[in-house]
């Protein structure tokens, strides 16, 4: 087969892994618009069962993948000062740019045609004549999907929350929350190391605290040193890195949650962020992506006739995201009605942060949902009851709209 796939992202890159070791027979192009090492973002997360999913898909990669990625145990959270600690399980970060360059290099190495700075413009691009498959992997605002975006059901929801992506050089071996209550209300941050070197950190606030602090009109450098002095105890006198590449200022953005009806006509399929987005407060975008390049190579294994193939990946796909989309969708909601949460003692509140997912919070008082959460680790009938009644108040609150 001859198979062009448009956008050099972690599921553009590893999809072309996996196919041309299903077969290095077939002719395998990845094309990527930016230059190489100019990928936006910081560091990602993912955690164990990821990689047990990449070793079988391909151990090279998969090797590479977990030998650059640092690990964290815990979840640290500063609420009004005080520190509280959640154990937890492992999870793992690796920097964006390092892990597509890995993904480049073992692509290369099986005999992908790996090329940046080439723009696919449309569907009608020379590059594209002749494909038996056309992958759109050019993420949220892919131009392949949006020439036919009718067709595919596309539907974009904004949230109510601005964010920054930022850097740091403090190194964090957990993952860290921290919550800081101003004259204009919450700001919070999210952050957790991906090297040796650097970590990441989000920012976000609700509109009304982010105009107020200024943060809507301030340039770059004022609202990084701003920031700093904000969140100085997590930080520890550690400066914040806008973008470490000169492709403009890091911007605040609201996050946009991307579903399509179906994944793919004719000979074009959606992957990773071309076909669906999730907040980025689960840390499962990156995942997520992976995911979807194991099923299509899945299907394109299983299935002869490509439509059929197509079909069965879309389908299979969405089916699997429903959990992690309504996860999204909680978590990113828990945050929007954060000062719901911040009359709670630091430690309870941190403790509903880990719960931020369930149906069930929004629609019972925190602190009785605390207790109630405690008492169901004791006892498996109130386990049933939370699991059973969540799902029932949600769409019974969904019907009423």
């Amino acid at each position: 087969m001859k198979l062009a796939i448009v956008g050099g992202g972690p599921a553009g890159l590893y999809l072309s892994i996996l196919l041309k070791r299903q077969d290095p027979a077939h002719d395998v192009a990845v094309y990527e618009r930016n230059p190489a090492g100019s990928t936006y973002g910081w560091g990602v997360t993912y955690w164990a069962g990821l990689l047990d999913k990449l070793r079988a898909g391909d151990p090279e990669s998969a090797a590479a993948v977990a030998e650059a990625s640092v690990t964290w145990n815990d979840g640290v959270a500063i609420v009004r000062d005080e520190r509280t600690v959640h154990r937890g399980d492992a999870g793992f970060g690796i920097g964006r740019r390092r892990m597509l360059a890995l993904l480049a290099d073992r692509a290369r190495e099986l005999g992908v045609r790996v090329e940046f700075e080439h723009d696919i413009p449309g569907a009608d691009a020379p590059e594209l004549a002749g494909a038996d498959l056309v992958v759109a992997a050019d993420g949220v605002n892919s131009v392949l999907r949006e020439a036919h975006a009718d067709h595919f059901g596309s539907e974009v929801v904004s949230g109510r929350n601005p964010y920054i992506w930022l850097g740091t050089t403090k190194v964090f071996d957990s993952f860290s929350f921290a919550f800081k209550e101003t004259e204009h209300g919450w700001i919070w941050c999210y952050a957790y190391g991906f090297s040796g070197e650097r970590s990441t950190c989000v920012v976000e606030c609700s509109p009304e605290t982010w105009t107020g602090l200024g943060l809507d009109t301030r340039g770059e450098t004022d609202s990084l040193r701003f920031l700093e002095k904000l969140f100085h105890d997590l930080l520890d006198g550690h400066e914040l890195i806008g973008r470490d590449r000169a492709d403009g200022a890091a911007q605040w953005l609201t996050f946009r949650t991307l579903t399509n009806r179906v994944w793919h006509r004719g000979n074009l399929v959606l992957l990773g962020d071309a076909a669906h987005t999730t907040h980025y407060s689960i840390g499962a975008g990156t995942t997520l992506a992976l995911e979807d390049a194991l099923a299509l190579a899945d299907a394109l294994r299983a299935h002869t006739d490509l439509d059929t193939a197509l079909t069965t990946y879309g389908k299979r796909r969405r089916a699997e995201l429903l959990s992690a989309q309504s996860a999204a969708r909680y978590s990113a909601r828990w945050y929007e009605n954060l000062p719901r949460y911040m009359r709670l003692e630091p430690a309870h509140m941190f403790a509903l942060l880990g719960q931020r997912h369930s149906p069930l919070l929004p629609h019972v008082p925190p602190q009785l949902y605390y207790r109630l959460d405690r008492a169901a680790e004791q006892l498996e009938p109130l386990r049933r009851l939370k699991r059973w009644l969540g799902p029932r108040l949600a769409r019974a609150t969904q019907g009423r709209r």
